[in-house]
């Protein structure tokens, strides 16, 4: 066997021990509840939804060592850095004190229960899509979890991004509530599949460029962008056959969602391999293959990302964020 192979065999054996090492100590961390999302208990199906919708890869801040889901993680963004808050049941610091429709209205409309606007790093513009039943399930499930006294850090955000004011207008013109319910799909496989893509893993968040609102740019969605979490790129998710995953098939992407290897065997680190070991491996067989089967399903869009460069300054005019 030539010496090139035994290395990729040993590099692929040795990235696979650590993703294994990785869910187990994540696993640990986590509470009993298991992820069920046809069991007859709300908090089992609520599990489900927040792996589902990469809840704890935000909420967790693994890299402090920081308690499941109380927050504390700085998520970089071009305009600075947003916090991530404590969504454990504890009722000073986390969300112990909210309503079920608080919880509903954080979601579906970006607001806290004291009415204060959130800024769209919380994904409510794609949460707004998800069904009443599976935010009562989500909220079920977090009442469960272990609460944890941590007050929120403030956010580190450059001048205008740091006025809270201007959300409303990015708002008016950018957060069509309605826009993100989910239209009739060709089929039920590829609705679910959506729902799962667009809605619960709001993946247009990461692999969509943005204009210099910070608003998704229309057309090219799912194309990739330079400038991704942390400032690293992200890539085409159209099955363009050059420069997206037109040569990958839909089992080829099951395994990527499952393991975090590639067609080519390479293994994915950084922002996706959390969302992999947090929530994709989590997830059924078939909604697995129903995310497969629309991401192959959407119109391919030609656009070859770059290697990530440093992130454009807040008050740049540069077209791809």
């Amino acid at each position: 066997m030539a010496r090139l192979d035994v290395l990729l065999i040993v590099r692929g054996i040795g990235a696979l021990l650590l993703a294994i090492l990785a869910g187990a100590l994540l696993a640990a961390a986590a509470p009993a509840v298991e992820p069920d999302p046809a069991s007859p208990d709300a908090a089992a199906r609520g599990a489900y939804i927040l792996r589902a919708a990469g809840c704890a890869s935000c909420h967790t801040d693994h890299a402090g060592g920081g308690a499941f889901l109380a927050g504390g993680r700085m998520l970089s963004l071009p305009w600075g850095a947003i916090a991530a808050p404590n969504i454990t049941p504890d009722r000073e610091t986390g969300i112990g004190g909210w309503s079920d429709e608080d919880f509903v209205r954080a979601l579906r409309d970006g607001k806290s229960p004291s009415g204060r606007t959130y800024y769209p790093a919380f994904p409510y513009t794609a949460y707004a899509a998800m069904r009443r039943e599976d935010m009562l399930d989500l909220k079920a499930y977090l009442d469960t979890v272990e609460p944890v006294a941590a007050a929120d850090r403030p956010h580190e955000l450059r001048f205008p991004f740091s006025v809270r004011l201007f959300l409303h207008p990015w708002r008016w013109l950018f957060f069509e509530r309605e826009a993100a319910e989910s239209d009739p799909a060709p089929d039920e496989r590829l609705a679910r599949g959506r729902y799962l893509v667009e809605t619960l893993g709001h993946c247009a968040e990461c692999h969509t460029p943005r204009n210099m609102l910070g608003a998704p740019k229309r057309g090219s969605h799912m194309a990739g962008t330079r400038y991704g979490p942390g400032g690293a790129s992200v890539p085409n998710i159209t099955p363009d056959a050059e420069t997206g995953i037109g040569p990958w098939s839909e089992a080829d992407l099951v395994f990527f969602f499952r393991t975090g290897f590639t067609p080519g065997g390479d293994d994915v680190q950084g922002e996706m391999r959390e969302a992999i070991d947090d929530g994709l491996r989590h997830l059924t067989q078939e909604d697995l293959e129903a995310m497969a089967a629309y991401l192959k399903a959407l119109p391919a869009i030609r656009n070859r990302v770059s290697t990530a460069v440093p992130a454009p300054a807040a008050v740049s005019f540069g077209d791809d964020w």
